[in-house]
């Protein structure tokens, strides 16, 4: 593979061509300091290079087809979206039903008082108090 030769800087090249024709443009000259500073432009900076170097009818078309070239090897960034939020706890029918079903015929009984508040607090309910909660279903209301 044949790396760049240092003699020939494309970016370099269209910046003062760019600046040359629009000499009063700050966002030019910010461009031409920072590739002179720093050695490199960010991708968004180079498109705007490249919007702005297309109107100036001096730059040849081989060095924007390769500034074209070097924005295209640039890495894109982006932010994807956020993820659809979806609620913290989920009722349990299925146990809801059992509950109620059984302080219909049983209103006193303290251990499916606690499991109802407990639902009712939004707290989940272990697998240990849900198969508790079948048996005792099971025996009283079946």
């Amino acid at each position: 593979m044949y790396g760049k030769k240092p003699d020939v800087d494309v970016i370099n090249d269209v910046l003062l061509l760019s600046m040359a024709h629009y000499p009063d443009n700050q966002f030019l000259k910010s461009l031409h300091h920072q590739y002179a500073e720093l050695g490199g432009l960010s991708r968004k900076q180079m498109e705007g290079l490249h919007a702005k170097a297309q109107k100036v009818k001096e730059i040849p078309p081989s060095k924007l087809a390769t500034l074209e070239a070097e924005i295209k090897k640039k890495p894109v960034r982006f932010k994807s979206e956020k993820p659809e939020s979806t609620p913290l706890y989920h009722k349990d029918e299925k146990a809801e039903n059992m509950i109620n079903s059984l302080l219909e015929r049983f209103p006193q009984h303290k251990m499916v008082l606690f499991l109802r508040e407990k639902t009712m607090l939004n707290k989940p309910l272990s697998s240990q108090e849900i198969t508790e909660l079948e048996r005792l279903h099971k025996l009283l209301v079946k």
